[in-house]
């Protein structure tokens, strides 16, 4: 299941998420100019790091994996991930919107099962 196209798609929009609610987060927490640097610079750093640390060959990903990481690694950085976004949103006042959310990773994550285990493994 976790390599589902329509799983696939559906983690893709929590990313998109997440990397809004960073963005978000950041423009809150300054009134000066550093808002534009850390709404943009936030969501590109932490996005950055998403794509570069990579588990070789996961079938849920291109298979290229540009700093290769143990499975476990991955796993815990995907969490800590979706747990940021998750806090953002609850931190800029989008109390609601941060448990949904919340509860909508936690659904991808038991759709996932499989490449749970799979990262697990490798």
């Amino acid at each position: 299941m976790g390599t589902h196209p329509i799983n696939l798609g559906f983690r893709f929009l929590l990313e998109l998420s997440a990397l809004v609610s960073f963005g978000m987060w950041g423009w809150k927490q300054s009134d000066s100019w550093w808002r534009f640097v850390l709404a943009i610079g936030i969501p590109l750093a932490l996005a950055a790091v998403w794509g570069t640390f990579a588990v070789p060959d996961d079938p849920s990903r291109s298979g290229a994996a540009p700093v290769i990481t143990p499975g476990i690694v991955r796993l815990i950085i995907e969490l800590a991930f979706f747990a940021f976004a998750t806090w953002c949103l609850r931190d800029v006042g989008y109390h609601r919107v941060s448990l949904i959310f919340g509860i909508l990773v936690i659904i991808h994550y038991m759709f996932s099962y499989d490449r749970i285990s799979w990262l697990l493994a490798h």
